[in-house]
């Protein structure tokens, strides 16, 4: 067990080694001087307060040294926790600007995976059992699936937002207000959590409850399950097992739909203009904030590579036959 957990930490620190410099090679090659596009967006008009802003963000970039120096001082920076100074909201550091973001993000994501798994793999069950239910699960997956993010986050926007005028479509939480411990507030991080969270939710739902229903079935005529029905073994019993083999591509299925869910959130989050982390990569794009970009890009990347080895340890827990398999391997 200790020579396969070693294997995973090194393909998944190969993997962040990878993603950082990519990380950082994106944002430098994108068209475009953010030097300039901050002096002009502060509206200096002093020439030596220009010539010092210019300056400063030269060596905080780097652009004076060659690109080798620029990637070590990147790390460098990296492990020290120092990120940089936001062009976009300066002169915050981009730490304080991420970490105001992360929770949004954080909130419209984890709940938004969990519920569509669990709520997912228990309609693909029952589907498979009964007929009736099968006729409207199916379909209906079918068409979740199908949906791109954006799309029904639009619908959902158009709908509730324009046409019954029930829920606000902008903003983490209403204009008219300023975060505080109230219960007011946290209805109103509510009301405007509701929808961007619907859109993740029903898309993800469909293809859980497919994979599950279409597991389900695969189990139920496996030898096995015929071999227990000839031995006069209840169906529950039966279906037990079924279900407990069922999952476990489910639960590798989870590990691999971690990234596709980010990308979704993020697009989720430009369209009702959600305080997370899509918006910041928005921003960072429209006022060419390299260290902004770096740092969400960054977030996302630890974000996946962990949540993807938390659910290798919850295979591996859940999956006797990966413990007996690495058992044997070691001896």
């Amino acid at each position: 067990m200790r020579q396969y957990f070693g294997r995973k930490l090194l393909i998944y620190g190969l993997t962040f080694f990878v993603a950082v410099t990519v990380n950082w090679m994106i944002p430098r090659f994108m068209p475009g001087d953010p030097v300039a596009s901050m002096v002009a967006r502060a509206r200096v008009s002093d020439p030596a307060a220009v010539a010092a802003m210019q300056q400063y963000y030269s060596n905080l970039f780097g652009f004076d040294s060659p690109l080798i120096s620029q990637y070590f001082n990147f790390w460098g920076a990296l492990f020290s926790g120092n990120f940089g100074i936001s062009i976009w909201a300066y002169p915050l550091p981009v730490a304080d600007v991420i970490l105001d973001a992360v929770p949004y993000t954080l909130g419209l994501m984890i709940p938004s995976i969990l519920l569509s798994w669990f709520v997912g793999n228990w309609a693909g069950a029952l589907a498979a059992r009964r007929k009736l239910l099968d006729n409207t699960v199916l379909p209906i997956g079918y068409v979740l699936t199908a949906m791109p993010y954006m799309w029904i986050a639009i619908l959902l926007c158009w709908g509730f937002g324009v046409v019954f005028q029930v829920l606000p479509v902008a903003g983490g939480y209403s204009f008219a207000m300023q975060p505080n411990l109230s219960w007011e507030f946290v209805g109103s991080l509510l009301q405007h959590w509701l929808l961007p969270f619907t859109s993740l939710f029903l898309v993800a739902l469909g293809g859980w409850a497919i994979g599950m229903r279409n597991m389900i079935i695969y189990e139920l005529e496996a030898d096995y399950s015929n071999y227990l029905a000839a031995l006069g073994a209840p169906h529950r019993l039966i279906r037990r097992y079924a279900f407990r083999n069922a999952v476990l591509p489910q639960i590798t299925g989870l590990a691999l739909q971690l990234g596709v869910l980010v990308a979704g959130a993020l697009v989720t989050e430009i369209v009702f203009s959600y305080p997370g982390l899509g918006s910041l990569i928005l921003k960072a794009i429209q006022n060419q904030d390299f260290f902004l970009l770096q740092g969400t890009f960054l977030f996302i990347v630890l974000g996946v590579l962990i949540a993807n080895f938390v659910i290798d340890i919850v295979y591996v827990i859940v999956d006797p036959r990966t413990r007996a398999g690495m058992t044997g391997a070691t001896t």
